[in-house]
């Protein structure tokens, strides 16, 4: 949550309470991460009608999952007696693997989902710029490390997994396969 977004909350306990219950919220494809955890909840303010608006972020502008986020946000809002409210899916700042929390790369390990590897923040971003260095030619990362066993002696058998921002990978050690979730 934002310093923006924690003033908000402190001013308007509907909001903590708006934030308390889209915790609870799971990704659809891996229900083990709640959105806020992956990052894609953003944000939860008045909008200026005084309905609840719930800011959202796709993992990537195609992202199939997101209008059942969407409509489990809104039961959920329902469910817990709130009253209007909408839901705004917003594209730019770009959704980034930096947003994941620490707990959901645990929780992801633990589900058997390499959490993915390093940061994708470039050097100019991290030095204050407001500005993010697109870069068009991949990285050279090291191989995940295997969710089950450990192992750093994996291979990369395809590169979409169970899902377009997952790439499939196999432990050399335990022969397991096992998704990885892209770092961008």
């Amino acid at each position: 949550m934002s310093s923006i977004a924690q003033s908000a909350v402190a001013r308007d306990p509907t909001l903590a309470q708006a934030w308390a219950v889209l915790e609870a919220v799971p990704d659809p494809e891996i229900p083990v991460v709640s959105i806020r955890e992956l990052g894609i909840l953003r944000d939860v303010r008045r909008a200026a009608d005084g309905a609840l608006e719930v800011v959202i972020t796709p993992t990537y502008s195609g992202c199939p999952a997101m209008s059942q986020i969407a409509e489990d946000i809104g039961l959920a809002l329902d469910a817990a007696g709130f009253g209007p409210h909408r839901v705004q899916t917003v594209l730019a700042p770009a959704w980034t693997t930096d947003w994941i929390t620490d707990d959901a790369r645990d929780k992801l390990r633990a589900y058997g989902i390499a959490p993915p590897t390093g940061n994708c923040g470039s050097a100019e971003a991290s030095a204050g710029s407001k500005h993010k260095v697109i870069r068009f030619v991949p990285r050279s990362l090291p191989a995940p490390a295997c969710p089950r066993c450990g192992s750093k002696h994996t291979e990369r058998l395809a590169q979409f997994g169970s899902t377009a921002c997952k790439a499939l990978y196999r432990c050399i050690d335990c022969r397991e396969p096992f998704d990885y979730f892209k770092p961008y």
